[in-house]
């Protein structure tokens, strides 16, 4: 076999992981950014003032923010439960050392402090758990693309062939589910100032960037003969173009039903495509082409990518709902408390729904993205945002202990809004984190996200064409790995240093 058919063997043919282990890594990447934090603060409140050099602060975020992802995908991923174990382990003595040593004249009695810290009023325009969970899901998404050609990366974390929950396989909706989180219509940005037609264009224009970029991965990988899982998308289809026509539909019917009634679309959507695939060949043909996978015509050889689109169509619009419900107005941590733990009844009543379409209509299959497949991705993108909602509570929380101190990418505290001009004086003047934003991994990845994502898959294609990686030692892929991410993030963090956003659109 030559290279090409040797890498292409190695990512096929798989059947993906259990839902639990999925499930149980889904903390790991919150309680980085919490250990981040609290270093921050304790860092903070023992020196006086917040870390300001870049240096270290990049070394820093590496370290603890994208390290311990790549050793839990690869030498650590048969005891899955352990880095998050450890993680939370570390925070908790962190947290300890920072309410034991906190400066004696702001002491107050731990139920007065939980008291305060319900009525804090937080600053309302900024929600950082999307920024964290739109920047995270693009980080493991780069590690994924690259740690998935070497042996260390487990196979059954790699995308399953045909039914399977790999945790690639969420990747792929969670980016989805991300993106429409801030489209425009969440964001109300355009919309409702323009006229619908004027908006229509803007939209289609946009996605331009992302037309070209699946054109341009197209023509690569085929010059270049590089190795593709044909039973992905297709032939021609790639993830650039499922991005590109998911957001183009969604803007349209955005354009003729009530943004409010996405949900019901959502729903529709995903029962309707799944009913199809059940009462008619369509599955058969989705699986097995014309009955001989043959991929003649440019349907039947991009069938995977063009027929999945109704299913990531659906996921599209159930985060624009997820999306609408986030950007209601909350001042205080009381709100988004009860916030939480609406999104995780919301959770519970998808994880009972996913139990129901598995049982009886079919099990998850990312390949045909059907409705378990949908279901299965909200769920969990619910579950991953709900962790970073309640770390940036604790963080917030922490700060509150420590007057003064301040973390990159987390909520702000805000003035009542009926506060009075004696309280403002005897306040505390809190540092608005955006001031620190210049020496924050978080902020740099997602000032370019797209950059970001493209960069990842360049140095991908670079490192599999020059190193034979399925022979690969454990300590030579660890090394690998280090320096392709921290290579792609030393130049988002150099671009967000500069104030350069690479956006032509």
């Amino acid at each position: 076999m030559s290279q090409k058919q040797l890498k292409e063997a190695f990512i096929s043919n798989l059947n993906g992981t259990s839902l639990l282990e999925v499930s149980l890594g889904l903390p790991l990447a919150p309680l980085c950014l919490l250990c981040r934090g609290l270093l921050l603060i304790l860092y903070y409140l023992h020196n006086g003032k917040p870390l300001s050099s870049r240096k270290y602060s990049l070394l820093l975020d590496f370290v603890v923010l994208v390290s311990p992802l790549l050793f839990s995908c690869t030498v650590l991923s048969p005891v899955i439960f352990f880095p998050p174990s450890i993680i939370a382990a570390i925070c908790a003595g962190i947290f300890s050392k920072i309410y034991s040593q906190r400066k004696h004249g702001t002491r107050a009695p731990f139920r007065q402090i939980v008291k305060d810290f319900q009525k804090t009023y937080l600053d309302s325009e900024y929600i950082p758990a999307i920024t964290a969970f739109r920047v995270y899901v693009n980080v493991l998404t780069s590690i994924g693309i690259l740690a998935v050609d070497f042996p260390q990366f487990p196979r059954r974390y790699a995308k399953a062939e045909t039914y399977g929950t790999g945790v690639m396989d969420l990747g792929v909706g969670a980016f989805i589910f991300g993106n429409a989180l801030v489209c425009p219509e969440v964001r109300q940005k355009s919309y409702v100032t323009q006229p619908q037609f004027s908006h229509l264009a803007k939209q289609v224009f946009s996605i331009w960037p992302l037309i070209f970029l699946g054109v341009g991965r197209l023509l690569s990988v085929k010059s270049i003969e590089y190795h593709e899982h044909t039973s992905e998308y297709g032939v021609h289809w790639n993830f650039f173009f499922t991005l590109a026509f998911v957001r183009l539909a969604a803007s349209l019917l955005l354009a003729i039903i009530p943004k409010n009634k996405s949900w019901i679309v959502a729903m529709n959507l995903a029962v309707l495509y799944q009913l199809i695939l059940n009462i008619t060949p369509l599955k058969t043909f989705v699986l097995h082409g014309n009955g001989k996978d043959t991929r003649v015509g440019f349907f039947s050889a991009n069938r995977e990518g063009l027929l999945s689109l109704f299913g990531y169509l659906a996921i599209y619009m159930a985060s624009v709902q997820v999306g609408l419900y986030l950007m209601k107005r909350r001042n205080s941590v009381k709100d988004w408390m009860e916030a939480v733990c609406f999104l995780l009844l919301t959770v519970l009543v998808f994880f009972v729904l996913l139990h129901l379409s598995q049982a009886h209509a079919d099990p998850v299959s990312r390949r045909m993205a059907n409705l378990s497949y949908c279901i299965w991705v909200v769920a969990h993108c619910l579950t991953f945002f709900v962790f970073f909602v309640v770390t940036d509570l604790v963080l917030l929380f922490t700060k509150l202990l420590v007057k003064g101190s301040s973390v990159p990418s987390c909520w702000s505290v805000a003035k009542p809004p009926n506060a009075s001009k004696k309280d403002e004086t005897e306040a505390v003047p809190i540092r608005r984190e955006s001031e620190l934003s210049h020496a924050c991994l978080i902020s740099a990845v997602n000032k370019n996200q797209l950059l970001f994502f493209l960069l990842a898959n360049v140095m991908t294609g670079i490192v599999n064409i020059t190193i034979d990686t399925i022979h690969s030692k454990t300590a030579f892929t660890l090394c690998i790995l280090h320096l392709y991410m921290f290579f792609n993030c030393l130049i988002m963090y150099t671009l967000h240093a500069k104030n350069i956003v690479l956006k032509f659109w």
